[in-house]
């Protein structure tokens, strides 16, 4: 009888610690329950019309997330924040890049906008007739990327047989001439960007080009067309120049154009010399018989199509009027003429 009391005994304490364990668990899931929704309800401060720039890494994990939007005033730093990303399946789902995201929001709210959101997209403009040297420089003051790695890269034989290149030097005229919209993204190299002129120009120029011309090959055109870019500074005096070198080149001429010398001399000054036209290079046509080594800078669309369909004329000789025009001459004695009227006139000023 004794040991059925106590058993009886036992089993009602029994009970009431499982009810007190089962009130204290209901209690501490309530607790954790009203901490969670109190973090996932609570809005950040400011407008939500407003908006703030963040950064986030490749790989970054959850909470690295968290710290850089906390940094960026979007949201506390705190624990909350995983348990939230995990709930809402967000996780594995948040990108890496640049993203505009806006102020004001909840955390589950900033975390949906962070997991759909593009990532911010910067316009970089390279013009037409830029140097390897010159593309470079643009590129490496937007920081995306190292100045000397782009060079060194596009010079790169192993670089250069990846592309298919491996019989040029380097990626003089290959480098295409557009408005490219780069998104900022750890892990973006000189690589990807010299890659995206590439692909880009070739686009172009199968969609340019039908026939090459007979006595030239493509590399040719290619270094035509950039020595067009150099020269013409209207649109409409492109195909007319192109013209004025197939005509000069049909007749043995020598194809005298400076921009070529000038390419060919380091640490140019800004002034060419008669020295500088009689020195020989493999980019002088002043003293070549042929077209220089290869392209002189990046032409464009125009100064390609130029090329491929110049203008036929019976001009051989050109000179600059000063104002972005040129002055086109058929004979030695008239070029002469053209000469003294816009170039050594001017010398007198």
């Amino acid at each position: 009888m004794v040991n059925e009391e106590y058993s009886s005994t036992c089993f009602v304490s029994g009970k009431r610690v499982a009810l007190v364990v089962i009130l204290f668990l209901f209690v501490v899931a309530l607790s954790f329950i009203g901490w969670f929704l109190q973090f996932s309800g609570q809005e950040a401060e400011g407008e939500k019309s407003e908006t703030r720039i963040v950064v986030v890494p490749k790989g970054s994990a959850v909470k690295d997330i968290n710290r850089i939007l906390a940094e960026a005033g979007l949201v506390d730093a705190d624990i909350r924040f995983l348990f939230l990303a995990r709930y809402l399946g967000l996780a594995g789902k948040l990108q890496a890049g640049e993203f505009a995201l806006h102020r004001g929001q909840t955390p589950g709210e900033l975390l949906r906008e962070l997991a759909t959101a593009k990532p911010i997209q910067h316009a970089v403009t390279i013009p037409e007739g830029l140097t390897i040297v010159d593309i470079a420089g643009i590129f490496a003051a937007g920081g995306w990327c190292e100045r000397q790695e782009f060079i060194q890269l596009a010079e790169d034989p192993g670089f250069l047989k990846s592309l298919g290149l491996e019989e040029r030097k380097n990626l003089e005229g290959y480098l295409y001439p557009d408005t490219y919209y780069l998104t900022r993204e750890k892990g973006q190299t000189a690589a990807d960007l010299l890659r995206m002129q590439v692909r880009h120009f070739f686009s172009v120029w199968d969609d340019l080009q039908t026939a090459t011309p007979s006595e030239l090959t493509p590399y040719e055109v290619l270094i035509l067309a950039s020595m067009v870019e150099k020269e013409a500074a209207k649109a409409t005096e492109r195909p007319i120049i192109a013209g004025v070198f197939y005509n000069r080149l049909q007749k043995g001429m020598r194809l005298q154009s400076d921009p070529t010398v000038i390419y060919g001399i380091e640490n140019f000054t800004g002034r060419l010399s008669w020295k500088d036209l009689q020195t020989p290079s493999p980019y002088n046509t002043y003293t070549l018989k042929r077209l220089p080594a290869g392209p002189i800078c990046n032409p464009g669309k125009d100064a390609l199509q130029a090329v491929l369909h110049p203008l036929e004329s019976k001009f051989l000789y050109f000179v600059s009027k000063n104002d972005g025009s040129h002055k086109f001459s058929k004979s030695l004695r008239e070029h002469i003429n053209a000469v003294n009227k816009y170039q050594r006139s001017k010398t007198k000023k």
